[in-house]
C-alpha cells in the first residue's frame, strides 16, 4: 500500500497543530495557576540566539501553511507575525488549520515531482514536492513544535510526551 502526498501532509499537519494548541492550553493554565505573566512564557528562549516560544509557533504554522499551498501549486497567503499571547497564538493555529482544511486530495496528490523553489536570505532552495514535504516541511514543523514544547517543559509546565503526540 502506498501513501499519498495528501495523506502525508494535510492530516499530519492538522494533528500537529491540534497537539501544539493543546500544549499552549496547558501552558496558559499553568501561568494562571502559578500567577505568572503569560508573556513570560510566550517570550521564553532556550538560548539567547534562538527564537522565543511565540515565534516557534508562528514558524510551525508558516511551515504547514506554505507546505500545503506550494504542494497545491499556489502562493501561501501572507500573515503578519504579531502574536504574543497564548490566545493570539491559538488563534494563529486555528487560522492555519482552517486554511489547511480548504485543501482536498485532488489539489495535493500528484505533487511529488512538482518543482518547488524557496527563496531564503541564504539563497534559493530547490526541491521536488516530495523532497519539500519530507525533507523540509515536516522536519521544520516538528523542530519548531518540539522547541515550543521544550520551552514550556523547561519552565515547569507539566506537559508530557502524550501531550506532544496527542491521542491516536
Amino acid at each position: 500500500m502506498t501513501i499519498s502526498m495528501y495523506q502525508a501532509s494535510i492530516p499530519v499537519f492538522l494533528k500537529a497543530l491540534d497537539n501544539l494548541s493543546a500544549i499552549l492550553d496547558i501552558g496558559a493554565a499553568h501561568a494562571e495557576a502559578k500567577k505568572i505573566d503569560p508573556l513570560v512564557l510566550t517570550s521564553l528562549r532556550l538560548y539567547p540566539d534562538m527564537f522565543p516560544l511565540s515565534r516557534q509557533v508562528q514558524i510551525a504554522c508558516d511551515m504547514v501553511k506554505g507546505g500545503a499551498a506550494r504542494l497545491a501549486g499556489i502562493d501561501p497567503p501572507p500573515r503578519a507575525d504579531s502574536e504574543k499571547t497564548f490566545v493570539e497564538l491559538k488563534e494563529r493555529i486555528e487560522w492555519t488549520a482552517a486554511f489547511l482544511r480548504r485543501f482536498d486530495a485532488d489539489q495535493i496528490d500528484g505533487s511529488e515531482d512538482r518543482p518547488i523553489v524557496i527563496k531564503t536570505p541564504f539563497g534559493e532552495l530547490n526541491f521536488t514536492g516530495q523532497q519539500y514535504l519530507l525533507d523540509f516541511v515536516l522536519p521544520n514543523l516538528y523542530f519548531h513544535s518540539t522547541t515550543a514544547y521544550n520551552l514550556l517543559r523547561q519552565a515547569g509546565v507539566e506537559v508530557g510526551k502524550r501531550d506532544f503526540l496527542g491521542r491516536a
